[in-house]
């Protein structure tokens, strides 16, 4: 018994990996057919796009700045509208809003903070490379030891040193006591 090859009419094959498929000339052309190729719309997401320039956050900060306002504004809203509200689940919604918005507005602080350290650091830099000194970067770990001293030296200044101290010496201790070997009651 022979086996049917298939013949060279009616394999479609490609000229190459690039080239384009072979049709038969016997099939009818569809009504609808695409003639020219249509240009798809490429949406691009500003936030990842070059086009749309470098992300810089004191420029950020300064153009929108405004919201600063806007923000404050919306809290003292949501302040009186806490104080008149009497239906409890209102009021719960309310307070986890305001919550929110506490939290936000201290990590903003928190990042200015930060920033403004970092830039005044590179100004140190800078000058003592004018004087012709070179220049050092500090490590990650020096970074966080400057910010627990700042940390402490606030703390330190409001009063609440030493209640902090004890939250985190309660905590070290429940961690230790994970790390023991269970006792015997005897």
């Amino acid at each position: 018994k022979k086996t049917a090859k298939p013949t060279k009419a009616t394999v479609k094959q490609q000229q190459g990996k690039k080239g384009p498929l072979e049709m038969s000339a016997k099939k009818p052309v569809p009504f609808l057919r695409q003639v020219v190729a249509v240009r798809k719309k490429v949406q691009r997401d500003p936030r990842f796009d070059d086009l749309s320039g470098e992300y810089k956050p004191e420029i950020f900060m300064k153009t929108y700045s405004f919201l600063d306002s806007i923000k404050k504004q919306e809290k003292e809203m949501v302040q009186k509208q806490l104080k008149k509200c009497r239906n409890v689940e209102q009021k719960e919604k309310l307070q986890r809003l305001l919550n929110r918005m506490t939290q936000q507005e201290q990590a903003q602080k928190k990042q200015q903070k930060l920033r403004e350290r970092e830039l005044s650091l590179k100004r140190q830099q800078r000058e003592l490379a004018k004087q012709g000194k070179k220049p050092f970067f500090l490590k990650k770990s020096e970074k966080r030891k400057l910010e627990l001293a700042e940390k402490y030296a606030e703390l330190k200044r409001s009063g609440k040193l030493e209640s902090f101290l004890n939250k985190k010496r309660k905590r070290n201790a429940i961690k230790d006591k994970r790390h023991l070997p269970p006792q015997k009651n005897l």
